[in-house]
């Protein structure tokens, strides 16, 4: 699931019990990551486990509680932002996740986050303007993440459910007005 990414991002280890959704996320070196805010992001397994195994409104909380954490204010992303991507269109996916709409809206939020860009553009020419290099890649790289899974998300704008359909082609317009930042 989170094939593309390597180094510290990716851990040896066996799937630990998340069934057949999120078979991949044991594979990711979470507490090496950083959520938006700062802190370290060990905490994302168990929010996508509540949106995939737990109750309508257990599974939205976790979708708040999520996007606070890798979207923060609905704009401003972190380093664990990218790797979280593929796991929340895999549960967008999923026939039995409550909370479709709400996945969709998170993946319109990372995909439209340009809060880092934004900043290294009015720093350009000083001298703190390479500060911001990291953030600009996390990013790119969520943005990226977020148009990887154009496939999964055109899908779900073809259901015969309107609750479904309607956010997922909200985020198709979303993800054509907002392409891929280029690369540095």
């Amino acid at each position: 699931m989170v094939e593309g990414l390597s180094g510290p991002l990716r851990g040896a280890g066996e799937d630990q019990g998340m069934g057949s959704l999120l078979r991949g996320v044991s594979g990711v070196r979470w507490g090496e990551l950083r959520y938006a805010t700062g802190a370290a992001a060990g905490g994302v397994p168990p929010l996508l486990s509540r949106i995939a195994y737990g109750d309508e409104s257990t599974a939205r909380i976790a979708v708040d509680d999520l996007g606070d954490a890798i979207c923060a204010l609905g704009f401003v992303v972190g380093e664990a932002t990218a790797p979280t991507v593929p796991f929340l269109l895999e549960l967008a996916g999923s026939p039995h996740v409550a909370c479709k709409a709400e996945l969709l809206d998170l993946l319109g939020n990372i995909c439209r986050a340009d809060q880092w860009h934004s900043a290294a553009a009015a720093t350009r020419g000083r001298e703190d303007h390479a500060d911001y290099r990291r953030q600009t890649g996390w990013e790119t790289a969520a943005r990226a993440a977020v148009h990887a899974g154009r496939p999964a998300v055109e899908g779900l704008a073809s259901s015969v459910r309107p609750e479904e359909a309607a956010p997922a082609r909200k985020l198709l317009l979303t993800m054509d007005s907002t392409p891929p930042f280029p690369e540095p």
